[in-house]
């Protein structure tokens, strides 16, 4: 294992591949230095250096040494530093973890984000059909692989947790946009409790955005890209 030093981490309050960075590094007890990169003052020569194929955040700088894509960076950040695996040990339950930690990028967080985008009332309400859609899965999942215990990851916060649980700041701010509530007692009971205790774990109750913020600058995001979209 490699001695924590020289870990740098360049990203943005709001996004939560980034704050998947951080909740990694705060488990294993990882010194870092955070980096801010400003939405709408341009992308900085150091993140133009170290991710120059998607030019985009969050990086992980260790030694000197980039590391992109928020999974990938979790999965390094396992590897490479002592303290509390992330990762699950069994090989089919690690890859059970990367299918439903693939599922949330690719399917569950755009339409979270759809939901902020959609430009009519149909296209907004797919995007809140496919974020209920995608919390009863991720619910059974939850229920199936927790074995009885308080997390994803079992007694601990895992890497199917980190995945999920950086995006409930945004899911916040879903609820606020559309008027429904997603993660309820009746509905989600299991991700109802899993919630709660996921962000008040000392790893991770700094690092969800406040809704109302996140809310404002979501807000912000879409008026400057709808104003560009019109050039």
């Amino acid at each position: 294992m490699a001695a924590a030093s020289d870990v740098k981490v360049l990203g943005s309050w709001s996004s939560p591949y980034v704050i998947r960075t951080r909740i990694a590094l705060n488990l294993k007890n990882i010194d870092y230095q955070f980096l801010q990169e400003t939405f709408g003052t341009g992308k900085s020569e150091l993140l133009l250096k170290s991710n120059p194929v998607y030019k985009k955040i969050p990086v992980l700088i260790h030694n000197g040494k980039p590391v992109c894509e928020s999974l990938i960076i979790v999965q390094y950040v396992d590897e490479v530093f002592t303290g509390p695996s992330i990762l699950p040990s069994d090989p089919y339950d690690r890859a059970l973890a990367r299918f439903w930690a693939a599922y949330v990028d690719d399917k569950w967080f755009a339409s979270m984000q759809g939901i902020a985008a959609g430009k009519t009332d149909q296209e907004k309400k797919t995007a809140m059909e496919g974020v209920s859609t995608g919390l009863e899965l991720l619910e059974d999942a939850f229920q199936k692989l927790r074995q009885g215990k308080g997390f994803f990851g079992g007694e601990t916060i895992g890497y199917l947790d980190i995945a999920v649980g950086s995006c409930l700041g945004w899911l916040r701010v879903a609820e606020k946009l559309s008027g429904t509530t997603f993660i309820d007692e009746i509905k989600t009971p299991g991700l109802y409790g899993w919630a709660d205790r996921f962000c008040s774990a000392p790893a991770v109750k700094d690092l969800i955005p406040v809704t109302e913020k996140l809310l404002e600058f979501i807000k912000m995001v879409f008026a400057k890209m709808s104003a560009s979209a019109l050039k």
